[in-house]
């Protein structure tokens, strides 16, 4: 149940990172960003390229601990699941 939330959270955080990525203008100005032109008048002359470098420097982060510890999780679910088993039993009759 716990891993199910975690990676839903985890595949929202996987696009959002993506749309702060394909906001974002590049060095040729490119980007879906700078298509409307309303860029920078939402976020001054700047256009709030540092904000949007911040907040996606932070998304990184999270998804890279957020990619290890889904994998811890899922490795220690899945050792206690195998010492949980027992080997099937002859029946002697």
């Amino acid at each position: 149940m716990l891993n199910g939330i975690l990676s839903f959270f985890f595949a929202l955080l996987c696009i959002l990172l993506i749309l702060m990525i394909l906001i974002q203008k590049g060095k040729s100005s490119l980007g879906i960003g700078s298509i409307s032109g309303n860029n920078q008048m939402l976020f001054g002359g700047g256009g709030g390229q540092n904000l949007f470098q911040k907040i996606t420097w932070v998304l990184g982060l999270v998804l890279i601990f957020g990619s290890v510890s889904l994998s811890t999780l899922k490795y220690k679910t899945n050792r206690v699941n195998n010492f949980n088993y027992s080997a099937p039993t002859k029946n002697q009759n």
